[in-house]
């Protein structure tokens, strides 16, 4: 890289691993140079699910030690998942690890805080999608089982909002994870005092919230000191990862649709004001805060978990298969055989997929799909035809027709996937970039830093700097039957 450009330095975590990047802005284009990349593992405690909140600011002093090597940095920004959390005492100590978001303790807690506040009032006052492990239902876990730590604590900050904190010593909230707790009034981008004196949550806990793109300060000088760096600045990117990708897609449109295809499938389009109504709430449309303090109007979908919780049964069962052997297994296996609801509660968690998606299909008198193949072609043809599902709520709820879709994260490395999702959806796919999350986390930064003066910049140098791939629907007939035995399952 050319030592005459700024370089940033990005930390996209993920669930189950993450990474630091190194960018510079050269010729036009963002160049990117990965340099260190580490496990994300959960830790069982009890019965309790952590993350492992210290080994994961340790590597980020790793990531920035290799940086060094590499000519250093300007600023650093981090990117997570949403919702995880940390506590910290009135000295700024951090109380424990923050608990997993697939952690049991939020099981039943929806209907015990809709008794307290109705479902509909909640939605109303924030907009979100109703998840089991929204940070709402976390708090209100604490409320009833653990009141004494929400009495020590002093402080609450989200999992890159802390990590932000390690760095500075700054206690912030950036907009765009704060929009994921259900705790925050979307409209007005306040925590909701309502919902927290409702729910007995103290309004204490919740630090200032400021915009994507806002410098939270700079590295402590004792940070500075052990590692032998500079005191680069520390920016609250678009840190909730969803919204870092989708300041990545690569459009100069103003009305589009994307799906940030991962772990985790997030399919939506970006707007200037919220979409809260009858028809949003009874199809659980979320609206998460974007870049620029847009509004990013979707839906959580569950995605390659699937996939990649079926390739770790197969590979505890002696079959280790890579992803790339898999999808040449879906290729050959017949299709439309069956079809799963993606988001049905028994796929939400770890363990036997495989041997759950045939439940699903004997119990919705299906044929039951029985090789490895077969598996996986049920997954993705799902997902597919959720993808369709979804396109055209979201086309209710808003009012728009979308006649193409923006595909991007890691994903779409599966050209069978963006197949599918073209000829279910009857839509063209633009599939690009790969590396969105990343590339979102980037630009932000350099917008900050005023080597991009702008997202529509931000957008047309990531089109420039990556390369996208079209698909182009095919047999339509066949994915409309398929479609409509697909809805009669999942609305049963």
């Amino acid at each position: 890289m050319r030592q005459d450009r700024k370089q940033v330095l990005a930390f996209d975590f993920g669930a189950s691993s993450g990474r630091a990047i190194l960018a510079s802005l050269e010729d036009g284009k963002i160049v990117m140079e990965e340099v260190h990349r580490f496990s994300n593992d959960p830790v069982f405690i009890g019965n309790t699910m952590y993350w492992d909140t210290l080994r994961q600011f340790f590597e980020i002093k790793q990531g920035m030690l290799k940086a060094k090597q590499k000519g250093g940095f300007e600023s650093v920004g981090i990117d997570t998942w949403g919702v995880d959390f940390g506590l910290l005492d009135e000295h700024g100590a951090l109380l424990e690890s923050a608990v997993h978001y697939r952690d049991d303790r939020t099981l039943g807690r929806q209907e015990e805080v809709f008794k307290v506040m109705p479902k509909d009032e909640l939605y109303e006052l924030t907009g979100v999608q109703f998840e089991n492990f929204n940070t709402v239902f976390q708090l209100y876990s604490l409320v009833q089982d653990r009141p004494w730590l929400l009495e020590r604590a002093d402080k609450l900050l989200l999992t890159p909002d802390l990590f932000n904190y390690f760095l500075t010593g700054e206690k912030k909230a950036e907009y765009t994870m704060s929009t994921t707790t259900q705790l925050m009034d979307i409209r007005n981008k306040e925590w909701s005092d309502k919902i927290l004196n409702r729910l007995s949550i103290p309004r204490k806990l919740f630090p200032e919230i400021i915009l994507s793109g806002t410098v939270v300060g700079t590295i402590d000088q004792k940070i500075c000191d052990e590692l032998g760096i500079a005191p680069a600045k520390v920016v609250a990117v678009a840190s909730h990862d969803t919204q870092s990708a989708v300041a990545a897609v690569p459009t100069q449109e103003d009305d589009f649709i994307f799906i940030s295809c991962g772990t985790w499938s997030l399919f939506g389009t970006e707007l200037k004001s919220p979409v809260i109504g009858k028809e949003s709430y009874e199809l659980n449309v979320s609206n998460e805060g974007g870049y620029g303090g847009t509004y990013n109007f979707l839906k959580n979908i569950i995605g390659l978990w699937l996939a990649q919780e079926s390739r770790r049964q197969w590979a505890r069962e002696g079959k280790d298969y890579s992803f790339g052997e898999l999808e040449q297994l879906a290729r050959k296996a017949e299709p439309f055989l069956s079809f799963i609801d993606p988001d049905s509660p028994e796929f939400n968690s770890a363990g036997d997929i495989p041997g759950r998606i045939r439940a699903f299909c004997e119990r919705t008198g299906q044929k039951v799909p029985q090789t490895q193949g077969d598996i996986m072609c049920c997954i993705n043809q799902s997902l597919a035809l959720k993808y369709r599902y979804t396109l055209e709520q979201i086309e209710a709820c808003t009012g728009k027709q979308f006649p193409m879709i923006n595909m991007i994260g890691g994903g779409i490395q599966s050209g069978l996937l963006c197949q599918m999702t073209a000829s279910a959806s009857k839509r063209k796919v633009l599939a690009g970039p790969v590396e969105a999350t990343a590339l979102g986390n980037i630009a932000v930064q350099m917008m900050s830093l005023g080597e991009i003066k702008n997202l529509k910049e931000a957008r047309r140098i990531i089109a420039d700097s990556e390369q996208t791939y079209e698909y182009l629907p095919k047999d339509g007939q066949k994915w409309d039957t398929a479609y409509e035995k697909f809805k009669s399952i999942i609305q049963k």
